[in-house]
């Protein structure tokens, strides 16, 4: 694969010292490329005629082809059609699927405590299905601010986790004006989840089981349409590439030539045809 490559690259290059060299001869005959700005329009318009296949072909994949009356169009045109319309499929699905896991996660865990409904980030979502119950946001009757110390819930977690970082002694709590206790009060003001997004799944196990297993339906049809994006960009490529060395080619060694691109589980595979 990689000595193809490399002869393909340097028929590439050949091919373009051919053209230009071709297009300064003729521009140095008579006329009006007789003399050197003759020549260097001459070359240009070369050029620009020499481009006009590859960048039709990245724009849309297989026009480059159309225009060299080359059957293999239809292939990446067709490839071009499938593949948007499956990355269009895969987002509508992961949308449905996101869509049911937030209907599920208010009519389940959030209904006593969000009735509203108010929608967040998907991070939100995900930390839904790793703990059953997101705990209190404030354990105090007044207004002060006392966290949850339940370790197994969210807050609870994340309050553990900001006295491990601004406390010398997680479990010997400082005073309470002093830095190290403020600065851990405010790691977990900005990181637990307060009033309106509270939730709980005791009680409605099965559900949380159709929960996650919804969340991860949603991202694999999301993952799989991004897959999508990167085979639409590699159609493009590809037919520009042929488009491109098709053209250098045909100009070098005045004969039709073909440069057909698959896509397989190996890998990519070039093959290359000169017609006599």
């Amino acid at each position: 694969m990689r000595r193809r490559a490399l002869l393909l690259g340097a028929i590439a290059l050949l091919a373009w010292q051919a053209g230009v060299g071709q297009a300064v001869g003729q521009g140095g005959q008579g006329g009006k490329g007789a003399g050197p700005e003759g020549v260097i329009d001459s070359a240009q318009a070369v050029q620009r005629r020499f481009w006009v296949r590859p960048v039709a072909s990245f724009l849309l994949p297989g026009s480059g082809q159309l225009l060299s009356h080359q059957n293999r169009a239809a292939a990446y045109l067709a490839a071009e059609l499938y593949t948007l319309v499956r990355y269009f499929q895969l987002a509508h699905a992961g949308r449905s699927a996101a869509d049911q896991f937030r209907d599920l996660a208010y009519q389940v865990a959030r209904r006593d405590f969000a009735p509203a409904g108010r929608d967040t980030v998907f991070e939100y979502y995900e930390t839904m299905e790793r703990y059953m119950t997101s705990g209190q946001f404030n354990r105090g009757p007044g207004p002060a601010l006392v966290p949850e110390i339940d370790s197994t819930t969210y807050n609870g977690a994340v309050w553990l986790l900001a006295r491990r970082m601004f406390w010398r002694d997680p479990a010997n709590p400082p005073d309470q004006q002093s830095l190290e206790y403020a600065s851990a009060l405010q790691f977990y003001q900005t990181h637990a989840v307060g009033a309106g997004y509270l939730w709980s799944w005791y009680g409605a196990e099965g559900e949380l089981v159709v929960y996650r297993a919804t969340i991860a339906k949603s991202d694999d049809a999301f993952r799989s349409a991004q897959d999508q994006l990167g085979l639409l960009l590699a159609n493009h490529v590809a037919s520009a590439v042929d488009a491109l060395i098709s053209t250098r080619l045909a100009g070098a060694v005045r004969r039709p030539a073909a440069l057909h691109t698959t896509f397989g589980r190996g890998g990519v595979a070039l093959d290359l045809s000169l017609g006599f």
